[in-house]
């Protein structure tokens, strides 16, 4: 089966569903690495890796969807809701700053009383304060709700966050793309084909997105691969418009689900069928923000980009652990052979990278 795998990707071909299976369950970890090193060729040099510094705003902890796998979030009317004013995030912003950073991303929860003149009056805020930065604005998953709450369709939603100076709408709170998952864990989110119907909208008004998941909850292969493959053809139905993939593992800590995190040998096994399978997306990340240094193992498994974060209370508050040093995180990717080279935030997802 290498040998055979190893001809097509060499050729520039596909795997299929099977092939993705057999690589994450029974390919040797030495002939893994070679098969996603060869998709990664395609588009960056062997040594090559890129990364900035971010932080992830949480700007409220109200939501009402009530993830058993969230330990950050708390149900309106508990004491110790937040919502940030645009004073209290520019505070966390020019931390950041502080820090050399580069990047805004915010998340927050489904809070059941922001509509969405909210989200684009504080945003806009955000970036006439702070023009240097880039934004990442909410997530599709706030998008839908907000969206829903007010009443609007997507179409018109993203069209108001584009019109008001928006330019990314990013793909967190996808974690695993698959129906069957979501019923158990996240009922009051979204099925799978309402997500690509947010995120087609957000696309088709300009704006840019991402893809990401997460793993290492209770589900099973098939819900993965369903995801890998739902994603794959999304990318291919748009011409290759999400920029980059993010996966990242779960942290159990302090949630309902509980729990154990994923080995690191099986997030970087996946890693590299992700990278091999989703052949479409450019760029695949790494997490430092759930593995630390160990992320960086991740660029030999297919990833060629990663974040340094400042702060995320979301996982934090579930286990992860955010480090400043972050010197000693490039130097770990140095002594595997990387050279990580410090890039702007990607552009509009039509600009070359």
């Amino acid at each position: 089966m290498f040998v055979q795998l190893r001809e097509t990707l060499q050729a520039g071909g596909r795997i299929d569903r099977a092939q993705a299976e057999w690589l994450f369950t029974a390919c040797p970890d030495e002939e893994l690495r070679e098969l996603a090193q060869i998709v990664r060729g395609r588009y960056h040099a062997p040594t090559a890796a890129t990364w900035l510094k971010m932080a992830i705003v949480n700007y409220t902890n109200v939501c009402v969807a009530r993830c058993d796998y969230c330990a950050f979030y708390r149900f309106p009317g508990q004491p110790d809701t937040y919502t940030l004013s645009f004073e209290q995030v520019r505070a966390k912003i020019e931390a950041l700053v502080s820090l050399g950073g580069d990047m805004v991303g915010f998340n927050g929860g489904f809070h059941p009383d922001l509509p969405l003149e909210h989200y684009t009056e504080l945003f806009d805020k955000c970036r006439a304060t702070f023009p240097e930065l880039a934004f990442y604005e909410m997530t599709i998953a706030e998008f839908m709700f907000v969206a829903k709450r007010g009443k609007w369709s997507y179409d018109a939603a993203a069209k108001a966050f584009a019109d008001s100076g928006t330019r990314w709408i990013t793909g967190g709170g996808a974690e695993v793309l698959d129906d069957a998952f979501r019923l158990r864990h996240s009922p009051g989110k979204y099925k799978v084909e309402d997500y690509y119907d947010a995120q087609r909208a957000v696309l088709n008004a300009g704006m840019g997105s991402t893809a990401t998941m997460v793993i290492g909850f209770d589900e099973s292969l098939e819900e993965r691969l369903n995801h890998l493959d739902r994603l794959r053809r999304f990318q291919d139905d748009e011409a290759g418009r999400l920029t980059s993939f993010l996966c990242w593992t779960y942290k159990p800590y302090e949630t309902e689900l509980g729990g154990a995190e994923v080995p690191l040998n099986e997030y970087l096994r996946w890693m590299a069928t992700c990278r091999i399978y989703v052949d479409n997306i450019k760029h695949l990340r790494t997490s430092v923000l759930t593995r630390n240094n160990d992320a960086m193992m991740g660029l030999a498994y297919g990833a060629d980009d990663f974040d340094l974060p400042t702060e995320d209370e979301v996982t934090q508050s579930a286990g992860a652990t955010i480090s400043h040093d972050f010197e000693g995180v490039l130097n770990s990717a140095r002594a595997l052979g990387f050279d990580p080279q410090h890039r702007a935030p990607f552009g509009a997802w039509n600009e070359a990278q």
